[in-house]
């Protein structure tokens, strides 16, 4: 049986016209809009949708604190421990990763929203680390639920369907939607609401295979899958590893739209979509939305910050 939905966010994300940078992409400037999901609620960005799902039916199962996991710099993990916060809950939060002695960005917010933080390192086993915490709660009395990676489950994905009925609403005539790519569940949602020939997906390499999981969560969700339109070129490097293509996507939008990008999510996204303007793919004349999907806690916790904040100073 499927459990209701709890309310976290202000609904309909706005959608905003960015004549400036569709100009900027080679597009006409009418054609590119920008769904604003980076300005819901617990410091922005999409996963908010997803746990409004999560979390109703983690209360419904009589839960009393939240486990999730994810990078250092993991907004999912941030806005589960806000989430836990509004609710009543606790939330213990499994990351992977280095954490600085500053313990920047998502960090820091983290802490402000009192959740408990259990950072393993890169080679560790984190479904492990989780499943031991989870143990250790149940022995203190607790009721835990498990959250995945990303909130990315048939129940986190509803969450985008009710984003595709948004972006139907107030765009009837919408061509592509381009989203970033981690665990798969916000577009595996959008394509079981608005159909795999009108979502663009990038590649951030958050998973090995994401086409996998995102045909699969939109199956779970009723729809027939075709073939996915997902760009896997934006990768570079490695998850959470910035692109000179990506870091000039984000100088882009700032600079023509005060747009700020992360360097993990929506600077790769965006990067993907000036590449399919370059080579045909997404095409003037159709209207084109960009899911800003948030992540900008996150930045200031990435290494690019301070390389940003080096060449301003180098310059003044």
């Amino acid at each position: 049986m499927t459990t209701a939905p709890v309310r976290l966010s202000p609904w309909p994300t706005p959608l905003d016209p960015a004549p400036r940078l569709a100009a900027a992409l080679g597009l006409q400037p009418d054609d590119l809009w920008v769904k604003r999901d980076d300005l819901t609620s617990f410091a922005g960005g999409n996963k908010v949708r997803k746990l409004e799902h999560l979390v109703g039916e983690a209360e419904a199962g009589g839960a009393t604190v939240l486990v999730t996991s994810g990078g250092v710099q993991s907004n999912h993990a941030r806005m589960t421990a806000a989430a836990a916060a509004v609710r009543g809950l606790r939330a213990v939060l499994v990351l992977s990763g280095e954490a600085d002695a500053a313990r920047a960005g998502n960090l820091a917010l983290e802490e402000l929203f009192g959740a408990r933080v259990v950072v393993v390192g890169p080679e560790e086993d984190v479904d492990a680390r989780v499943a031991e915490v989870a143990g250790e709660l149940r022995g203190q009395g607790e009721v835990p639920a498990v959250l995945p990676l990303g909130g990315s489950t048939p129940t986190g994905a509803r969450g985008y369907l009710a984003c595709a009925a948004e972006l139907a609403e107030q765009l009837p005539d919408l061509h592509t939607v381009v989203v970033a790519v981690g665990s798969g569940g916000t577009m595996a949602g959008l394509v079981a609401g608005l159909g795999a020939e009108r979502v663009l997906g990038v590649d951030t390499g958050a998973v090995a295979d994401p086409d996998v999981r995102v045909a699969a969560l939109a199956t779970a969700l009723g729809a027939t899958v075709g073939g996915l339109r997902l760009r896997r070129d934006q990768v570079g490097e490695g998850y959470g590893l910035l692109t000179d293509a990506a870091a000039a996507a984000m100088t882009t939008a700032a600079r023509t739209q005060g747009l700020v990008l992360d360097p993990v999510y929506t600077g790769k996204a965006l990067a993907g979509l000036a590449a399919a303007v370059a080579d045909g793919s997404v095409q003037p004349g159709g209207r084109t939305v960009f899911l800003h999907t948030g992540g900008l806690p996150g930045l200031f916790g990435h290494p690019y910050a301070a390389q940003l904040a080096g060449e301003l100073l180098g310059r003044a």
